[in-house]
């Protein structure tokens, strides 16, 4: 009877890197039994180019000081990683280097990577190739979701998991302040949950069911954070200075003065120069002082980064006659006043038709999952709801949906 062959196969390390690779940021951490906010790391997912042609990869950026005229480079576009040269350029400095929080050994280190919803079979086959071949990880993960459901002992014996989701778990409301659940309970996945990602190139709802994404219900707004700004930097090139080429400085003015309004009809009418319109001029004004606001320009030679303050009148009129003014410091300062721009950028995720695309706002897009589901888990999921993405941090974004 012929011998059996002895198989040994190596032991899985206990070191596991989970890697949210976004469009804007790169979200990463070293998974632990005692999950903590400061495991997590934030790097930018992008090259920059500066006016001297330096490049800044990666987390490099935060050590910048002069973002004038800078040019970023993006391997992500439309929520797929479709450029894996500069990605690599990324991880390299994010994982590789021994001066990074992030080093790590990928040989002793198992791999949790997420992807976007129905990513495209070949995009995923690039990226299983980059990443066994590039980098030789212990073993790797995909997923779409936000923590791991299930897997297969074949996956396991293959060192490479295809899961088809990670997954929020029932202990959800404990993170809102609700008293925790127990033990068991908080280990399993939320029976029904509605996934509502405003990212940074698009937006997506996804019904979960089970730890399981009902493929057929995804629906996907081509609307996010990069439209946004892009839109606001014409606006403010129009009305104001020439921004076209300030991405960073426009995008830094969105997240700080942006706000989603609850009442976009009335706030409009409320920051209109003629208050003449309303029957109380008056009451017009002090309610427009409310919203309009001044932002002050960052200067990159004394490193003052941008910051909004309130409106004055009597200042504005001085910059229209001298070009610019000095602040009680004696520093020149750059500054613009900013009105329906801070509520009519952020409506576009609602009303897309205001700029001409063709696309439902965020709450039909929502209504449009739902109607692909049958009808008895409509409301399961209606009544959780999990938010994530850089837009829905702006204020009024949660009342507003």
């Amino acid at each position: 009877m012929p011998r059996r062959s002895a198989v040994n196969e190596k032991a899985f390390p206990s070191r596991t890197l989970v890697v949210d690779n976004g469009a804007y940021s790169i979200k990463a951490g070293f998974a632990s039994p005692t999950p903590d906010s400061t495991n997590c790391h934030l790097v930018p997912n992008c090259l920059a180019r500066e006016r001297d042609r330096r490049v800044w990869v990666g987390a490099e950026i935060d050590t910048c000081r002069d973002f004038g005229e800078m040019a970023f480079r993006r391997p992500v576009e439309k929520g797929y990683l479709v450029n894996w040269e500069a990605e690599k350029a990324i991880w390299d400095s994010t994982f590789l280097d021994t001066k990074s929080k992030l080093h790590c050994d990928p040989d002793e280190t198992n791999l949790l990577l997420t992807e976007a919803p129905n990513t495209m079979a070949a995009l995923q086959a690039n990226c299983d190739q980059v990443v066994f071949e590039e980098y030789g990880f212990a073993t790797y993960s995909r997923h779409i979701g936000f923590l791991p459901s299930s897997t297969c002992g074949e996956c396991w014996r293959l060192r490479f998991f295809p899961g088809p989701s990670l997954n929020a778990y029932n202990d959800i409301q404990h993170l809102f302040g609700a008293p925790a659940r127990g033990v068991q309970s908080s280990a399993t996945p939320a029976d029904c949950v509605l996934v509502i990602d405003s990212g940074f190139s698009h937006t997506t709802v996804t019904p979960v069911y089970k730890g399981r994404p009902i493929h057929q219900a995804i629906r996907r707004l081509d609307i996010g954070g990069r439209l946004l700004t892009n839109y606001l930097k014409e606006i403010l090139s129009i009305r104001h200075y020439n921004l076209i080429n300030e991405e960073h400085l426009v995008n830094e003015a969105k997240e700080k003065t942006c706000f989603v309004s609850n009442d976009f009809k009335n706030d409009l009418e409320r920051t209109w120069q003629n208050g003449s319109r309303t029957s109380n001029k008056r009451k017009t004004e002090d309610e427009a002082k409310e919203i309009v606001i001044d932002y002050v320009l960052p200067d990159y030679n004394t490193g003052i980064r941008g910051y909004m303050r309130p409106h004055d009148p009597s200042l504005a009129a001085k910059v229209k006659k001298m070009g610019a003014m000095a602040n009680p410091g004696g520093v020149v300062e750059d500054f613009m006043t900013l009105g329906n721009e801070r509520f009519a950028v952020p409506e576009l995720l609602f009303n897309p038709t205001d700029v001409g695309m063709r696309e439902a706002g965020l709450p039909e897009t929502v209504m449009q999952s739902l109607s692909g589901l049958p009808s008895g888990l409509r409301p399961a999921m209606l009544a959780n709801i999990v938010v994530v993405g850089g837009n829905c941090r702006m204020d009024g974004f949660m009342e507003r949906l």
